[in-house]
């Protein structure tokens, strides 16, 4: 399961830290055993030279990503991290070191589970084509039900998505997937992700040990088929980007590496639910911070903000989760949750101007706040004008306080999810089979020949991101146009807007100022809705309407 955006996982293992070590150490420190580095390299300095500074610093580079100056560096020098940051052609660097913990059940989209409820209510919809689709009150508020009478997705379109992987086994999932374009960037590191499933430690593609990708896929593309449930999209090409470890931890050189494949594999959308370790915050020279995290930091701002921009310049339309730390991301509060491994977390006052969540807050960002059944900004879901674009179905537990939905699994939104990783939390017995008390959020569905699928709820932001990259994928299928060598697609500058265009608009609340004292939450939560009915901090130009957006025609001058 994946740790996106919480504040106070549970601990439990070591982690992968990609850490900035060693500006104190004397020059002539000695030789140790080689340790794993991510390198980036100043603006305007080649690739060479970059090479060259990281062997004169003692490194060797292994792999490199010359379109964004990354580079992946082993050295056996103590030292190598404070040579390399003293080098005027290099950022900084990134280590790999065991020195932090693994997140059990994520606090914010599991929230069922810890509440140790498993208790649904249906939500009386209509019957739909897939026999689960009668839950999926998402598809319903974007009107993706209607959407695909007109356009359900165009099979070269194709939608990465960057996560934990992809269980392409599930029948919902497989009629879909591009075995030919999806990659693993992230092998499983023993210290976080526990023993490898395989002997190179890079799991194969269409598998997903931490189950959190699997359930981003299914909402946008999963097959209307007869079975199971169907994704906003139903039609499109689903490529997974393995760029997120099984035990949920996003690190810069996999994530870099996946969004500059897609950029040169010609993807059309990527959905991109997580924030890149370990900083919840990454700012420039945070004096609550040690010279080394801060030239981390710099390093992690530097190669993030080329790999967004190289992906947007070859057409990729990036959508992300705005967060689940119920803040308005223009007026951050002080960082208490990072590092999330490593030395224990401190205080980092944030500044605005200096300081980035990324990916949402990186350029070219289609940045997606949450709703809950009834379009209320759902509690943990951050918000801004500063940062937000729309808003979509993210689920939320506590919605509908007073009724009897109230504090329900069928408030979060259903979607595909592994069996292996269903086991593991206790849902789903060794035999395959729902175990007695979670009939009501976790489903098995089998063919006629056999071959089984199972879904469950979650809630955030990461689930709302891929309702927005559906609509988006949609909006190219709808539509994109052959380009040159036999391609097909759209410029994302023009999917954002037709995106923001069509989405319905939503007034913020009156009052104003929201509280959640009904659902139980204290004043932290507290949160002020700015802006108009065209665009606000909850909702910025609306809730993505995929009918709207597959209806409406294209006004490429027309801004929304």
């Amino acid at each position: 399961m994946s740790k996106r955006f919480t504040v106070g996982a549970v601990a439990t293992a070591a982690a992968l830290a990609l850490t900035v070590t060693g500006l104190g150490t004397p020059a002539n420190a000695e030789r140790t055993s080689s340790r794993t580095f991510t390198v980036v390299a100043e603006d305007g300095v080649s690739a060479d030279a970059a090479v060259a500074a990281i062997t004169a610093a003692g490194g060797t580079v292994v792999s490199r990503t010359d379109d964004v100056g990354l580079f992946q560096v082993t050295s056996d020098r103590a030292d190598f991290a404070s040579r390399a940051t003293a080098a005027d052609a290099l950022i900084g660097a990134a280590e790999q070191k065991a020195i932090g913990r693994k997140p059990k059940l994520d606090r914010v989209e599991q929230e069922h589970l810890l509440a140790r409820t498993a208790k649904g209510v249906a939500n009386g919809h209509a019957k739909k084509m897939d026999p689960l689709d009668d839950k999926l009150w998402g598809l319903e508020m974007i009107r993706a039900d209607q959407a695909r009478k007109i356009e359900p997705g165009d099979r070269r379109v194709t939608v990465g998505v960057l996560d934990t992987g992809v269980d392409a086994s599930n029948p919902d999932l497989a009629p879909n997937f591009s075995w030919s374009l999806s990659r693993n960037f992230a092998p499983d590191l023993t210290d976080i992700d526990g023993p490898c499933e395989v002997a190179s430690c890079l799991d194969p593609v269409g598998t997903d040990d931490g189950g959190h990708g699997t359930h981003v896929a299914g909402t946008i593309g999963a097959a209307a088929n007869g079975f199971g449930l169907s994704g906003v999209a139903p039609k499109v090409s689903l490529v997974e980007l393995k760029g997120g470890q099984d035990s949920g931890y996003f690190f810069l050189n996999p994530v870099v590496n996946a969004l500059v494949y897609a950029g040169k594999s010609g993807l059309d959308v990527v959905n991109m639910s997580f924030y890149v370790d370990p900083w919840l915050y990454n700012c420039t020279a945070n004096p609550a911070d040690s010279p080394e995290a801060q030239a981390e930091q710099r390093a992690i701002i530097k190669a993030m903000k080329r790999a967004l921009n190289f992906a947007h310049a070859k057409g990729v339309t990036l959508v992300g989760a705005l967060g689940n730390n119920h803040e308005d991301l223009g007026a951050p509060r002080t960082d208490t949750s990072s590092p999330d491994y490593g030395s224990d977390p401190y205080e980092r006052p944030i500044d605005n101007d200096s300081c980035w969540d990324l990916p949402t807050e990186g350029p070219h960002v289609i940045g997606v706040s949450a709703v809950g059944p009834s379009g209320k900004k759902a509690d943990y879901s951050n918000y801004g004008t500063e940062q937000i674009s729309v808003a979509a179905p993210g689920g939320w537990f506590r919605d509908g306080f007073g009724t009897d939905s109230y504090r329900t699994a069928a408030n979060e939104i259903l979607s595909t999810y592994p069996k292996k990783v269903l086991q593991e939390e206790g849902s789903v017995d060794a035999d395959g089979n729902v175990v007695a008390g979670f009939e009501d959020s976790v489903f098995k569905q089998c063919t006629a020949a056999g071959e089984c699928g199972y879904y469950t709820y979650l809630q955030g932001t990461s689930m709302a991101s891929p309702h927005a990259a559906g609509v988006a994928a949609l909006i190219v299928s709808r539509y994109g146009k052959k380009e040159a060598r036999g391609g097909f697609g759209m410029s994302p500058d023009l999917v954002e807007q037709h995106l923001y265009r069509t989405a319905a608009e939503h007034a913020c609340p009156e009052p104003r100022l929201q509280t959640y004292t009904n659902e139980g939450r204290d004043a932290e939560f507290d949160a002020y809705c700015a802006g108009s009915l065209n665009f606000n901090g909850f909702y910025g130009y609306g809730i993505v309407d995929a009918y709207a957006a597959v209806k409406s025609p294209l006004k490429p001058n027309v801004r929304p």
